[in-house]
């Protein structure tokens, strides 16, 4: 509970720094250089409850734990302190030199799902702006992209889940595929507690028997990789048994009869041969999802994260639209999207192919209305850059120096070592973090940044939830924050106006730049935030006065010949999802938590944001959702006689993802204090290995060594291993970067490996 601020007059609410739940919590000092986390139980999301991650989290800023003062490499090779304007003066020289030399594409920017939404926001711009470079893209490529990219083709647009989590317990069946939310959002679990007690049911889609897959009513535990093929036999199941929902087929989707066709060619017995999973289970689940009126498809990381991942989730979205299962009230596709901000960051522009608002940025009429808000060129704005992997394997040849903001990918990124030896090869790499990450250790210049209790910003939860993070404590002296490290910069590189420091002034631009994007956030502001406890995108602006939106109003006309959809013409999400059409009984949860949003100056009533999506109709051209067919195919590597065993990773409940932060809590380490390889019994008699013996597994990538875990709980032709550290056990030197034809997500979730006893 330790922090280094000063202090602060009273308990401020604000929100949790780690998962896309961004629970609610409380902050109090209680003394001289401490701060209380404390349970805040107004807020809907968590209602109180909070992991231990969450309670521990001011911990990460006490003294000797985080940052308090710039490092640069000196002549020697080691970082030593130094004060903010050399470290500024050196980012900035070099920066300028590179691109000199070799062209402002040779500047690389990689930024983090953790980072609020006006960082995101100012770190986009400053990469397109200021360095006028396309190669940025952030750690939020490697969390829900496949998701992403399943979800904008099916229904026109991505939102985590196009419902609140509040529709959950009160839905009659959910299919859980590839999570682990008892591990990874601990109070998120109460919602699926709640499903069953209210009579539901739960299906678990998962390798391993996690503590989630205990508590479902039926777990089905496919070979890693065939989820697709999971997916398609059961669509196959609803149409062999007569329980497709032909009037809704007909009513509200298109592409039907060639999904149809792709399903029908993956009948149970050979479905059962890819997946594992017996024809009995497969009729049972389709028995529990089709029983009830309503139900939901829930995925995560292990569907997403495969080389087939937007396939995968697009499979699972067939299986929702054959069964009516989309656009209607207590049911629907959803994804639980992993980061902080994991959603917001990829709204506002730090990713690759995209510009704030959710624009696309090959979308001439997109580049327009943006660029008119920062006041530049349309045609100077770079077209799309390297995803984040291949950005990555980029560095030290096409990308010479890169910015990196809120990320560790020396732990986080497939092929680890490879992209650790890239980054090393760099001419010049500068890194802001809280703490001495190992991308840090790195770097040739390392800023301190404030982060969570220290700084005012915006984040967007998994349910499209805009809130409030509000500033607690004064931040270190030593210490500035990523605004005021974006604005120094550049106005060191020659653009002295558009970056401002204050948070709210960022927001205020970002809403004028997201006005008639699929995410609008203009109707959004901080009080109306601090008012209402979040509010739901899409939220438009009123109309000023009576006069048109204000959407409308900063949008340029189309250019002569321009056929591309104009943002505030096109099919917005907000009519496809009527805010005020709520589920049955649920019109206490559709308005806003603290009452309803008092009226606009001059008579006009705030748009009350969105809780649920795609009621009356889906946010494509035509209204309706689109089935894509789709057909399994096997994974990027499959196991042979060399490397017979598949791996996959994950999270455990005490870490959070790269470990940065969490592996210097002494409460977390002590739960969680290292990697392991988890393996089932039988796999450990072939290799003579017990219970703690350490074991090494190999990939065509690397070495990975870590102590046995022996449980029944995981498939005998599979090993699982948490990727929260770096070193020996490092899991994420073994992983597969092949990638996402779409997504260009990469597949963390299975690759071939073969695992060897060390001695000891």
């Amino acid at each position: 509970m330790q922090n280094t601020g000063t202090r602060s007059p009273a308990t401020t609410p604000t929100h949790c720094p780690y998962c896309a739940l961004q629970c609610g919590m409380n902050l109090t000092p209680v003394g001289s250089g401490t701060v209380e986390v404390s349970e805040r139980a107004d807020f809907p999301v968590n209602r109180g409850a909070l992991c231990g991650k969450g309670r521990t989290a001011a911990q990460v800023l006490a003294p000797g734990v985080r940052l308090t003062s710039p490092l640069v490499r000196s002549p020697g090779g080691a970082l030593v302190p130094a004060g903010w304007d050399e470290a500024l003066d050196r980012i900035a020289g070099s920066l300028g030199r590179t691109r000199a030399r070799y062209g402002a594409d040779a500047l690389g920017v990689f930024g983090g799902g953790g980072l609020t939404n006006e960082k995101a926001y100012a770190l986009g711009k400053f990469a397109r702006v200021v360095l006028g470079t396309s190669q940025i893209d952030y750690n939020g490529r490697f969390c829900m992209s496949s998701a992403a990219a399943a979800g904008t083709r099916a229904f026109g647009l991505d939102r985590g889940l196009p419902f609140p989590l509040e529709d959950v317990p009160r839905t009659g069946c959910v299919i859980l595929v590839g999570s682990n939310p008892a591990e990874t959002m601990p109070p998120s679990l109460r919602y699926f507690t709640e499903l069953r007690e209210n009579g539901g049911t739960l299906v678990v889609v998962d390798p391993r028997r996690t503590r989630t897959a205990e508590q479902a009513d039926l777990h089905l535990a496919p070979r890693p990789g065939t989820d697709l093929a999971l997916a398609l036999g059961l669509l196959h199941l609803v149409v062999a048994e007569g329980r497709v929902d032909e009037a809704y087929v007909e009513e509200r989707t298109s592409g039907w009869e060639e999904a149809r066709a792709a399903a029908m060619a993956h009948w149970p017995e050979h479905v059962e041969r890819i997946t594992g999973v017996s024809v009995p289970e497969l009729r049972e689940a389709v028995r529990l999802f089709c029983a009830p009126e309503a139900a939901m498809v829930l995925t995560a990381r292990g569907p997403e994260q495969q080389a087939k991942g937007t396939d995968t989730v697009g499979a699972w979205i067939n299986l929702c639209l054959a069964t009516g299962r989309a656009g209607r009230p207590l049911s629907g596709y959803g994804c639980l999207t992993g980061q902080g901000n994991g959603q917001g960051g990829r709204e506002h522009g730090q990713k690759a192919d995209q510009l704030p608002g959710y624009r696309r940025l090959t979308d001439p009429a997109a580049r327009r209305h943006v660029a008119e808000v920062w006041g530049v060129d349309p045609d100077a704005l770079p077209g799309p850059g390297r995803s984040a992997y291949e950005l990555l394997d980029a560095l030290g040849s096409d990308v010479r120096s890169l910015l990196v903001m809120g990320s560790n990918p020396v732990v986080s990124a497939p092929r680890a070592a490879h992209v650790e030896e890239r980054l090393r090869s760099l001419d010049f790499l500068a890194v802001c973090d809280v703490v001495l990450s190992e991308t840090a250790r790195l770097a040739d210049v390392v800023l301190p940044v404030t982060q969570w209790a220290e700084e005012t910003g915006t984040t967007t939860n998994l349910e499209g939830r805009v809130l409030l993070r509000r500033r607690a404590v004064t931040p270190p002296e030593g210490v500035r924050g990523d605004l005021e490290v974006l604005h120094a910069l550049a106005g060191r590189l020659g653009v002295e106006k558009g970056f401002p420091v204050d948070p709210e002034e960022v927001f205020e631009e970002l809403r004028r730049a997201s006005a008639g994007g699929p995410a609008d956030y203009s109707g959004i502001d901080y009080r109306r935030l601090a008012r209402e406890d979040g509010v739901f995108w899409p939220c438009p602006a009123p109309p000023p006065h009576g006069g048109p939106a204000l959407r409308a109003a900063v949008t340029p006309p189309p250019a002569a010949g321009d056929t591309a959809p104009r943002p505030d013409t096109a099919p917005r999400p907000d009519t496809a999802a009527r805010p005020d059409t709520a589920a049955p009984g649920a019109e206490d949860a559709a308005a806003p938590h603290t009452g309803a949003p008092t009226p606009a100056a001059g008579g006009t009533a705030p748009h009350p944001g969105t809780p649920r999506l795609f009621l009356d109709r889906f946010a494509t051209p035509d209204g309706r959702a689109r089935f894509v067919p789709v057909a399994h195919r096997p994974s990027a590597e499959e196991p042979d006689e060399e490397y017979p065993v598949l791996l996959t990773t994950g999270r455990v409940v005490a870490q959070y993802q790269s470990g940065a932060q969490t592996r210097r809590v002494a409460e977390l380490n002590a739960a969680a204090p290292g990697p392991f390889v988890e393996l089932h019994p039988r796999l450990a008699a072939r290799l003579g290995a017990a219970e703690g013996d350490p074991l090494a597994v190999v990939s065509r990538r690397g070495r990975a060594v870590a102590p046995a875990r022996i449980t029944t709980g995981i498939r005998p032709d599979t090993v699982f291993m948490p990727f929260h550290w770096p070193g020996e056990g490092r899991a994420n030197t073994l992983t597969n970067p092949a990638l996402d034809p779409d997504s260009r997500m990469p597949e963390f979730k299975v690759c071939a490996v073969r695992v060897e006893a060390v001695p000891r």
